[in-house]
Order: C-alpha cells, then sequence, then structure tokens
C-alpha cells in the first residue's frame, strides 16, 4: 500500500486543476459554411467558407500554444509584424455578365505605405495547391464540409478559386482589443449541363463524387445554404429534396435572396442513412430567359497589328438606368510593355471623361512594373472606353520563357466601386449572419461594395529564332569535328618504310605443286 500512494498523488496533481478549479472557455472559434447558388446560365455556383477566430494578440502576446488557428499563419503574423493578409489562387474566369457578381471579392486597401500588391497571371509550373489549403483547416479533409474538396472533381470546372484570408477584427465598439480572423474560402462553378448528362439537375453526390455526414467536431456552427430566391413553394418547376427545415431572408450584392438553411448539428438534418444528399430537380425544363445584367461589368482586350506597338482597352459598364458611380480602376502592366502614358484617354457616351483621381507610377526595366490607379466616373446606362498605346521591348534570350511563341500573360484591372442596390439593406447582427454576407459589411444601406476583375491579356513579343542557335552549333561541331579530326590523325599517325616480300600468291602456289612432285621448290 504504500508503494500505491505516489502514484495516486500524482493522478490528483495531473487532474487538479480540472477538478478542483473550472477551465478556461476557448479562446478560439470554428464556423463552416457551403453556399449553393444556380447560377442564371444554368451553371450551378459552390461557394465554401471555414472561419477561424482567435482572441489573441498574436504580435503582442508570446503564444506557444495553438488548437484551431494554424501554427505557420500565426508564426507569420507575429514574425512578421503582418496587419492583413490576402491570398487567392484562381483557375479560370469569373464571367460576371452571366453569372452575375461573385460572393468573393478582394478587400479595399490599406496606407499605400504599407500596402503591397502582387499578381501572377499565368504559373508556368504545374502544382497543386489544394492538398496544402486544407491542411490549414482544423478538421484537415476528414469531417465536416471539407469531405466534399474532391482534388479530381474541383479542377474539372469552369472556374476554381481558393482562397486564404487573414485580417484583425474588434472584440467591440471601442476597438480596445482585437482577435484575428482566418477565412479559407474555395468557390468553383460546375457546368451543370455536363455533371448532369444534359440535365440541369444537380445533388452533392453527382457534383463532388461524396455526400455529407457529420459536421467538424471543432466546428460550432456548421450550414448549408441553397439559393430558392426565384422558388417558392408553389412552384410546380422545381423540387428541392429533402425539405429544408429553415429558411434565411436577406439584402446580399443589392437584391433581396432566400436561402434554403440545412444546419449540419441539428440531427433531424442527417437522415436515417447517415447522410446528406442535397438534390434540385427540374419538373419541366425551365425558360430561355435573358439572365439579369449586372450593375457594373468589364471587358478587356489588346488591338494593334505586328509586334511593336500595340494598345491596351478596357470597357466599364455601367447598366443602371439612372443612377451614375464612380469606380477606381488599377492596373499593373509588365515593364516589357512601354506605355505611353500621354495617350492614356477616357471616352464615354462618344464624350472625353476627366478621372477626379490618377496615380501613375513608371516601371523600372526587370524590377517594378507599371503602376495606374484612377477614380472615374460612370454615366447611368454607358459604356466607358480606358485605353493606352504602348511599346513592345525585346527581351534578351535568357528572359524567354520554355515556350515563348504562346506569348506572355498580363494580369487583369481591378475594379472597386460602391454600386448601388435595387433594395435598402437593414441593420443586422454580423455575429449572427451567414458568413457570405459578413465579409464585407455594407456601411451604407443604399449601396454595397464590389471588387472585381477583367480578363487577363495574353500578349505576343518579338521572339528571337531559337533555332538559330541550334543550327550554328551543330554546324560549328561538325566543321571542328573533320578539321581537327583530320589534323589530329596526321599528327599523331607514325609512318614507317615496308620491304615488298618475295612473290607472292602464283609462286606459293607454284612450289606447293613442284613439292608434291619431288621437284625443287623455284
Amino acid at each position: 500500500m504504500a508503494a500505491a500512494a505516489p502514484l495516486s498523488l500524482l493522478v490528483l496533481l495531473l487532474l487538479g486543476p480540472g477538478v478542483w478549479g473550472q477551465t478556461e472557455p476557448p479562446r478560439d472559434s470554428l464556423r463552416e459554411e457551403l453556399v449553393i447558388t444556380p447560377l442564371p446560365s444554368g451553371d450551378v455556383a459552390a461557394t465554401f467558407q471555414f472561419r477561424t477566430r482567435w482572441d489573441s494578440e498574436l504580435q503582442r502576446e508570446e503564444v506557444s500554444h495553438y488548437r484551431l488557428f494554424p501554427k505557420a499563419l500565426g508564426q507569420l503574423i507575429s514574425k512578421y509584424s503582418l496587419r492583413e493578409l490576402h491570398l487567392s489562387l484562381t483557375q479560370g474566369f469569373w464571367r460576371t455578365r452571366y453569372w452575375g457578381t461573385p460572393f468573393l471579392q478582394a478587400p479595399s486597401g490599406t496606407d499605400h505605405s504599407f500596402l503591397r500588391y502582387a499578381v501572377l497571371p499565368r504559373e508556368v509550373v504545374c502544382t497543386e495547391n489544394l492538398t496544402p489549403w486544407k491542411k490549414l483547416l482544423p478538421c484537415s479533409s476528414k469531417a465536416g464540409l471539407s469531405v466534399l474538396l474532391k482534388a479530381d472533381r474541383l479542377f474539372h470546372t469552369s472556374y476554381h478559386s481558393q482562397a486564404v484570408h487573414i485580417r484583425p477584427v474588434c472584440r467591440d465598439a471601442r476597438c480596445a482589443s482585437i482577435s484575428w480572423e482566418l477565412r479559407q474560402t474555395l468557390s468553383v462553378v460546375f457546368d451543370a449541363f455536363v455533371t448532369g448528362q444534359g440535365k440541369q439537375d444537380w445533388s452533392l453526390f453527382r457534383m463532388f463524387s461524396r455526400t455529407l455526414t457529420e459536421p467538424c467536431p471543432l466546428a460550432s456552427e456548421s450550414r448549408v445554404y441553397v439559393d430558392v430566391t426565384n422558388y417558392s413553394q408553389d412552384n410546380e418547376t422545381l423540387e428541392v429534396y429533402p425539405p429544408p427545415l429553415t429558411t434565411y431572408q436577406d439584402v446580399v450584392l443589392g437584391t433581396r435572396k432566400t436561402y434554403a438553411v440545412y444546419d449540419l448539428l441539428d440531427t433531424a438534418v442527417i437522415n436515417n442513412s447517415r447522410s446528406l444528399n442535397l438534390q434540385l430537380k427540374w419538373k419541366r425544363p425551365p425558360g430561355n430567359e435573358a439572365p439579369p445584367t449586372p450593375f457594373l461589368y468589364a471587358q478587356r482586350y489588346v488591338s494593334g497589328y505586328g509586334l511593336h506597338n500595340g494598345e491596351l482597352s478596357t470597357l466599364l459598364y455601367n447598366t443602371h438606368p439612372y443612377r451614375a458611380f464612380p469606380v477606381l480602376l488599377l492596373d499593373t502592366v509588365p515593364w516589357y510593355l512601354r506605355l505611353y502614358v500621354h495617350t492614356l484617354t477616357i471616352t464615354s457616351k462618344g464624350k472625353e471623361n476627366k478621372p477626379s483621381y490618377i496615380h501613375y507610377q513608371p516601371a523600372q526595366d526587370r524590377m517594378q512594373p507599371h503602376l495606374l490607379e484612377m477614380l472615374i466616373q460612370l454615366p447611368a446606362s454607358s459604356v466607358t472606353k480606358v485605353s493606352i498605346q504602348f511599346e513592345r521591348a525585346l527581351l534578351k534570350w535568357t528572359e524567354y520563357t520554355p515556350d515563348p511563341n504562346h506569348g506572355f500573360y498580363v494580369s487583369p484591372s481591378v475594379l472597386s466601386a460602391l454600386v448601388p442596390s435595387e433594395v435598402t439593406a437593414q441593420p443586422v447582427d454580423w455575429e449572427e449572419s451567414p458568413l457570405f454576407n459578413t465579409l464585407f459589411p455594407a456601411s451604407d444601406s443604399s449601396s454595397y461594395f464590389v471588387r472585381l476583375y477583367t480578363e487577363p491579356l495574353l500578349v505576343s513579343l518579338p521572339t528571337p529564332d531559337f533555332s538559330m542557335p541550334y543550327n550554328v552549333i551543330c554546324l560549328t561541331c561538325t566543321v571542328v569535328a573533320v578539321c581537327y579530326g583530320s589534323f589530329y590523325n596526321l599528327l599523331t599517325r607514325t609512318f614507317q618504310i615496308e620491304e615488298p616480300s618475295k612473290g607472292g600468291l602464283a609462286r606459293r602456289l607454284a612450289n606447293l605443286i613442284r613439292r608434291a612432285r619431288g621437284v625443287p621448290p623455284l
């Protein structure tokens, strides 16, 4: 019995803080959300959001224990005094004209002295970025909404974008203390006619090849939202299965939306088969109605002929019938396209449109690109054209990509604007609202913030004939081999005088015959 006393005392010491005192509530939380939106074009968009919030001063406190917040990102914030970070990897182009305004836009800037902006319009080396992105999630891809993130399904879509957003948020109205928020977002657009074998019907299993079985055990909220704005209970053309238990209504991106809500933490949502497979079926084909046009969208193209000069043009569309609004246009152009700033022209309805603000930072060869930023007022129901001429530079032969004849990509233009709302938004509690409605809260009920991107451009540059060095090398090596080989053979060969042997083959044959006859040889 004396030997068991120290062991019992050790157990009490280890369990003492949990038994004799109250445990400290967790300072971090996780919310996960999936929004499924049938697009006007007939495609289906799926937007994932995973929000991890941590009540910690990472830049002031020495943190050694991480529970939900990724340690790699926490160390990045504390080591480099990071204020805000937004990183996105996108394949494809969001077609605003046909798909409407996207949920997730890039954030507005901070002070110019602390702001760093970079864009890579094309990734030359093919890498798989989904796996490290999923490893940042508290449940990885083992449970919750992340089980739907199957690489072979996500990468075979019309549009795919994954992002990481880190920013500080205030804990109270006075902002006496802050919390760090990490949002991991992923947006994909499925072609309903391809995945649905010629039909617009869709389901979770048909899109992702998987179904939902359980929420992430570390999440305080796990929900799926399905946009049913244009469909009511009395609509006989559409059927959503299983029927939702609750719905959510709010003003989203300037229009009133209705969503069917499926809470994975509610045991009634998961049926007896322990899986949730949302389905949307059309009882009869939908009408071929024109999709609604967003109030703001843009297009960009390059014009000109030859490989010397050209012109960059951006078309800004304001389709609002009676309201004008300003747009902030940001362009970053590579240094090898030498811009002629004096050729910058802005026209609206056939008249010159002078920007109220313009900032230009010239490029430095092989160091930094051109930076052009303008604040332009878009008249109501108008198309504004912004164009500037450029000259192509000749690169060094070592600066060309492995496929130079394919062309060089120019990063898209960025549009930031407060677009008028169709419906006045009501003030809501942002902590109780869905994640898709709280990334950029609207400060004005009559407008909402939008940031859009144009298409990336493909520009051809003067390209030398890379076959000529190969031909020269082959010809030079052949000449050197022939000349040097012959000369080396003459210098190293040894010549000797050899006396001819007496007699030949005929004489030897005659001696053999004479020997056979017993006659002396010749």
